[in-house]
């Protein structure tokens, strides 16, 4: 996200139209989720039903969505995926740019970027690669990924807000003492539920 901010050029002026986008960017996606809990823990819980591949996860909306589950699984794919082919690989070529100080903007000409570029290019190319290969089960490897995100999660975290409440980086924009609190309450929280989900799962 400061990525994009950089990239776009927005100014001290038009900071608060960012921090919105970024709040309602994090409601909704937190909205959605919700509701996918909801519905996994009311439809397919008391059944004792487990998803293993795609067309298992479809036929588990027909109690909620009947004839149209077919259609509202695909609709809620395409978002999903969609989403996640253009953000994650541009993240991901955003965050190593960063690292290794190569020019990154998505406006940029490929001659005038080449390695970010390139990168975002070519992780875009890998993942549909990947997930074209025959007999390969998508579910498993979708939970693999979130478990491995949810385990650095709280490391990711904690180099943030040790960066974000540095006065020599941040000068004025440091974090208040309610955002703090709030942040490290949801830092504590996830490294309770990392060390809970690696407890059930290898004990």
């Amino acid at each position: 996200h400061q990525a994009m901010i950089v990239d776009k050029g927005v100014s001290v002026n038009n900071y608060k139209y960012v921090r919105l986008d970024t709040y309602l960017g994090a409601f909704m996606t937190d909205f959605v989720s919700f509701f996918i809990i909801v519905s996994c823990g009311t439809i397919l819980f008391p059944q004792g039903i487990r998803i293993e591949t795609a067309d298992q996860a479809a036929l588990a909306l027909v109690p909620f969505a009947g004839r149209f589950a077919a259609m509202l699984f695909a609709v809620g794919m395409l978002n999903a995926s969609t989403m996640a082919a253009s953000v994650l690989p541009l993240s991901t070529s955003y965050a190593v740019a960063e690292a290794f100080g190569w020019e990154a903007a998505i406006g940029r000409r490929f001659h005038e970027a080449p390695l970010f570029l390139g990168l975002y290019t070519a992780l875009i190319a890998i993942g549909a690669s990947v997930i074209m290969l025959p007999g390969l089960n998508l579910i498993r490897i979708f939970l693999f990924s979130q478990t491995v995100n949810g385990v650095l999660l709280p490391f990711i975290l904690y180099f943030m807000l040790t960066l974000v409440n540095d006065k020599r980086i941040m000068g004025d924009y440091t974090n208040t003492r309610i955002t703090n609190f709030i942040a490290w309450l949801t830092a504590l929280g996830l490294v309770a539920l990392t060390i809970a989900m690696l407890v059930l799962t290898f004990l």
